[in-house]
């Protein structure tokens, strides 16, 4: 999805104690991100199941919610709201991505 140019743009301000990552190896796409966020997200959790990410490169989010809150991305008060504990951000917001990892 495209990103609603009515919503609140992604701050650092607005991440809950994000796991920050610089990757500076070969170029880095979408799945490659995706990846390295799932394998960060298991040295903390046995089983995170991932609940929203960011695509800055692509204007990309999911998942595809209309905007609920003035302060917030839309995606990521989702996440929030159902139970996000680990975030990882990637190369300075170019990618983020919000995982449970806590047994509900």
């Amino acid at each position: 999805m495209l990103v609603n140019s009515s919503c609140k743009a992604l701050e650092k301000r607005h991440l809950k104690n994000p796991i920050s990552v610089q990757f500076n190896e070969s170029p880095l796409d979408f799945e490659k991100a995706k990846g390295l966020a799932m394998d960060i997200a298991k040295k903390r959790s046995e089983d995170p199941m991932l609940l929203a990410w960011y695509d800055k490169k692509a204007a990309r989010f999911s998942p595809s919610v209309e905007c609920c809150d003035q302060e917030k991305p839309s995606w990521l008060v989702y996440a929030e709201s159902r139970g996000a504990d680990i975030i990882v951000e990637i190369n300075d917001l170019e990618y983020v991505f919000a995982f449970c990892g806590s047994t509900m």
